[in-house]
């Protein structure tokens, strides 16, 4: 009987983990193919060509348009429970999704080309804007107390795969010839979505509701009637601490692959094969980096790894333009390594289970969502169209360099002010104030 029991319980918890990563890298598949083709191809085909400068800092902000509705899709967890939402955020990020490798370019409908192109950008951004944090906080409140960190690394890295296929399917299409690939070639990883989706919402809805959740907050009979301004409210200085810890994991994370692969095809002159299959290496290394660093931050505290992946964005800033300015495959291959298996994977890793302990159950997937997407909108929405304009700006990469070593410094400010939180419970906010300590109550031995 106890085997039995012991082998349902190790099932159910693989399908927690296939439920969260496998939604997960798909829905983000979806989001990042919008980088890439913004980055690719979407200049040339959604805005007037009279200036392909303009046209890349356009399709950069309709990019970043996405992040702007964010956090509004972070509201619904603790009102509707972690599972509606998890399903939810598929089916608009792949309707989405699917939707735009239908639409017609600029050259056929003009000035609705990029109009239709917005109004999808922001069904990708609601449901991208609850995703991850939904993903994140199902693992997290599913796993045993000692390994939330390594737990927890199973969104993130999710996010990486879909990073890494978006990318393989981008490097396919670009093999064929020119005309085809911006006349119909581009839209084949969009409308591959729409198959991948149905995938992972079959997977979400075989699993049931988080045992926190249950009896946290539905054993209660009531749910907080705005749980992101409470979070807010009565827990300002967490808040901050995660908005702060995002400016770096995010904005580099989208500065590097994303303008950084547009700087590279367009003013290197590199070949997109080359560019896109170098990223790809990255990204293959950054999954078992995510991992690693979640795994260490279970043994030493969020708060050191966290700050090291700060400092080493720092340090990497401007080292990162040297080898790509290089123009060889393997400089740039090596910078795309350390850029996201080092500087970004750090910062990746541990974020999900700290975000997570930061806040108590009721208000956990709000204040964790509300915090986190309005740390994508200041950082990782702008980024790359804020790059591409200082580049036009001073016709050079330093003040791109500076921009990112900036974030990186104002995250590292930010970890070291926040609460360590590893070795707390995530079922009781045990908080007076909710401004100086973590939501949350020491572990029994």
């Amino acid at each position: 009987m106890t085997e039995k029991t012991a082998d349902s319980s190790m099932r159910a918890r693989l399908r927690v983990i296939l439920a969260a990563s496998v939604g997960s890298a798909l829905e983000w598949y979806d989001f990042f193919l919008y980088g890439t083709a913004a980055a690719l191809v979407f200049g040339d085909l959604f805005f007037p060509k009279s200036d392909p400068a303009i046209g890349t800092l356009l399709s950069f902000l309709t990019f970043g348009v996405g992040f702007v509705v964010r956090p509004l899709g972070g509201i619904m967890g603790d009102r509707f429970g972690r599972k509606p939402v998890l399903v939810a955020t598929l089916l608009m990020i792949g309707i989405g999704t699917t939707a735009i490798g239908l639409l017609p370019t600029y050259a056929q409908v003009g000035i609705w080309a990029p109009v239709m192109l917005v109004g999808l950008r922001v069904i990708q951004g609601l449901g991208a804007g609850a995703e991850y944090g939904g993903a994140v906080i199902y693992l997290v409140e599913n796993a045993p107390a000692r390994h939330r960190g390594f737990w927890g690394s199973f969104a993130p890295l999710g996010v990486s795969i879909g990073n890494l296929l978006a990318a393989a399917a981008f490097a396919l299409v670009t093999t064929l010839p020119h005309d085809e690939l911006m006349s119909w070639g581009w839209r084949l990883p969009f409308l591959a979505s729409f198959t991948l989706i149905l995938v992972g919402i079959f997977v979400r809805l075989r699993v049931a509701e988080t045992p926190v959740f249950t009896e946290a907050v539905l054993a209660r009979g009531k749910v907080e009637r705005n749980p992101a301004m409470q979070a807010l409210r009565r827990h300002p200085r967490n808040f901050m601490v995660v908005l702060g810890a995002r400016l770096a994991e995010n904005g580099l994370g989208y500065l590097f692959p994303v303008f950084g692969l547009n700087y590279i095809i367009t003013t290197l002159g590199v070949p997109k094969s080359q560019a896109l299959s170098a990223l790809m290496l990255a990204f293959v290394v950054e999954l078992f980096a995510i991992v690693s660093f979640a795994s260490l931050s279970d043994r030493i505290g969020r708060r050191p790894v966290y700050i090291f992946g700060a400092l080493a964005g720092i340090a990497f800033a401007f080292p990162f333009f040297w080898l790509i300015e290089t123009k060889e495959w393997i400089w740039i291959a090596l910078a795309f390594l350390v850029a996201r298996a080092v500087v970004t994977a750090a910062m990746f890793g541990p974020q999900a289970a700290y975000f997570a302990e930061l806040f108590p159950p009721q208000r956990r997937f709000a204040g964790f969502a509300f915090a986190r997407e309005l740390g994508s909108l200041l950082a990782g929405g702008p980024a790359p169209a804020l790059a591409a304009a200082l580049v036009a700006w001073s016709g050079s990469w330093w003040p791109v360099a500076c921009y990112a070593a900036v974030l990186s410094g104002l995250t590292a400010v930010a970890i070291w002010a926040g609460p360590e939180t590893y070795e707390e419970s995530i079922t009781v906010d045990n908080t007076s104030d909710g401004a100086m300590h973590p939501a949350a109550i020491p572990l029994q031995a």
